[in-house]
């Protein structure tokens, strides 16, 4: 009996145990795999636009200088062997549009200049008089017999437009004179104040002034540097000015009656190229000349002080003038907003951005002088980056020496690409779909064997199922092998055996069902045997009154008495 029991009790347990072991296996291999899946599948999601955006650095730009407005550091300077040999006290030579120094001999000395003078006086006249027809009456100034003058007369009226024609034509003193006046407030003294503070305004710091015509004053002065920089302030800003000195002669219509004038600039009727400026001549400064002259694109500005004669005045100017023509040239190598470079946008196939330069540069070069430029950008962009970004520079060299250097800047805002495309383009490439296309395939067959693995589940349920019924039937075998049984359940006192210990059901679900069934069958078994052994005994008591009516013990009622006695 113990035995049976036993046995029952190690296959129902072998069964539920073996099921739940398989499908608790099953379950966690799944749910692990699925959950697997779905981890790389969001890690991939979640770290496309990081991945790109790595990718989308680009090297930092290369450290720029200050932006060049187009004049270098370094003046270009020719051979020593083709620098001209002057007579003069003080000499320079400009480019003016660069402000490049092409030579200079004790440039910054101060020195008497005569007549050059009038330079400051013509600024101050065109400043503050807008309308050159204004008209203006001459005040009495008594000139000497040596001065160079137009013959004005004391309250003699004439426009502002002729007066400086006579001042710088001809360089006319009395003229000089009315300007000074009129402009000064009817002071002359108020106005050479007026001369000082705009040498100072100007950065001429090797000027003094305490005349306006440039008469041999002490106090008057100035150098060769700082006469060069106020007439390429007066070239530059006033055009009048730049025709006015460019004239041979004039006539004056206004005044009491008309005058013709001739410039003193005798290199104006001699050479085509000449232009101006302003010639000056006094006993203390000798012949003095601010030059100027424009050939193959190129205007250069000189000046000479303290030559010895007209003619000295004249060649020495040709000769720094030609020196700068023959042995320089004006380059610009970059020119401003022109495109230097078109370089990709990454994560933006076929796309390519204008990159500009954000100046110009014109240099004034040997004109045997090769000049390379060298342009810094990356080859690869990533935005975002604003409007007008500098991205990379500009170098324009010559031989081993950096002339310029030009920040590179974006011609229009590059915008940053968006994270969604971010995404389309990274789940698009062919690794990334054989990747998921792995997962997929993976994450299906996970799926399906834990399909198959419920299934066997339940196959394995039922099997348990019989196992236990089978074994219960066996159990009943075991009890009353000859099929008798107690009706109430209970076993032969005589026997000293107790009753069969109840069988405690497992704490699944599963196990509880598989022992109620068993159960059941077990008392529907005992139910039947018990029914069938009452209607033996009612039959055995039905044949006994038979025989007890006929007189004699029949077999039956023996055989009942002998089963009772057991």
């Amino acid at each position: 009996m113990d035995q049976t029991v036993t046995l029952c009790e190690r296959l129902i347990a072998a069964a539920l145990g073996a099921r739940r072991s398989r499908s608790s296996r099953s379950s966690r291999s799944a749910r692990s795999a699925i959950c697997i899946c779905v981890w790389l599948v969001c890690v991939l999601v979640l770290a496309a636009p990081a991945l790109a955006a790595s990718r989308l650095k680009i090297s930092p730009a290369p450290a720029l200088g200050s932006p060049t407005s187009g004049i270098a550091e370094q003046s270009a300077v020719g051979s020593p062997a083709t620098q001209p040999h002057l007579s003069a006290r003080a000499a320079i030579l400009v480019e003016q549009s660069t402000g490049q120094v092409l030579y200079s001999s004790n440039a910054d000395a101060e020195l008497p200049i005569a007549s050059t003078t009038k330079l400051m006086t013509a600024l101050l006249t065109l400043e503050h008089v807008p309308r050159l027809s204004t008209m203006f009456a001459a005040p009495d100034y008594d000139a000497a017999s040596s001065d160079s003058q137009i013959g004005l007369a004391p309250g003699e009226r004439m426009s502002v437009h002729d007066l400086l024609l006579a001042l710088l034509i001809p360089s006319a003193d009395d003229a000089a004179e009315d300007l000074a006046y009129n402009v000064g407030g009817h002071s002359v003294a108020r106005f050479i104040g007026m001369m000082n503070a705009s040498a100072r305004e100007l950065g001429l710091t090797q000027t003094h002034y305490s005349t306006p015509s440039g008469l041999d004053t002490p106090g008057n002065y100035s150098s060769a540097s700082d006469l060069v920089k106020l007439a390429s302030y007066l070239l530059g800003h006033y055009p009048w000015f730049r025709s006015a000195v460019g004239l041979q002669h004039a006539l004056l219509r206004t005044g009491s009656h008309p005058r013709y004038v001739v410039s003193t600039n005798t290199l104006l009727s001699e050479v085509p190229w000449i232009n101006g400026v302003k010639t000056g001549h006094t006993a203390d400064a000798g012949y003095v000349l601010v030059g100027s002259g424009r050939r193959n694109g190129m205007t250069l500005l000189s000046a000479v002080l303290g030559t010895n004669s007209e003619a000295a005045r004249d060649s020495n100017t040709l000769a720094l003038l030609d020196y700068g023509f023959s042995d320089f040239r004006l380059a610009h190598p970059v020119v401003s907003g022109s495109i230097i470079d078109r370089p990709t946008v990454n994560e933006e196939p076929g796309l390519r951005v204008d990159v500009v330069a954000a100046g110009s540069v014109a240099e004034v070069v040997a004109r045997t002088a090769r000049l390379t430029t060298r342009v810094d950008v990356p080859r690869q962009l990533a935005g975002p980056l604003r409007d007008h970004a500098v991205v990379g520079s500009v170098v324009v060299s010559s031989g081993p020496r950096v002339l310029a250097r030009v920040p590179a800047e974006l011609a229009r805002a590059l915008p940053a690409v968006s994270a969604l495309t971010l995404l389309g383009r990274f789940l698009s490439r062919p690794s990334t779909l054989v990747l998921l296309v792995l997962l997929i395939g993976g994450a299906s067959v996970l799926a399906r064997r834990y399909r198959g693995g419920r299934r066997a589940n339940v196959n394995a349920r039922e099997s348990g199922a019989a196992v236990a019924g089978a074994a219960v039937a066996q159990l009943a075998g075991a009890v009353d092998p000859a099929g008798a049984v107690d009706p109430a359940g209970a076993t032969d006192p005589a026997a000293g055996t107790d009753p069969a210990p109840a069988i405690d059901p497992p704490a699944a679900a599963e196990r509880a069902a598989a022992a109620e069934r068993a159960a059941a069958a077990q008392r529907a078994a005992a139910a039947e045997r018990a029914a069938a052994l009452e209607r033996e005994r009612r039959r055995a008591e039905r044949a006994a009154r038979r025989a007890a009516g006929d007189g004699g013990p029949s077999p039956s009622s023996a055989l009942l008495r002998d089963r009772d006695r057991t």
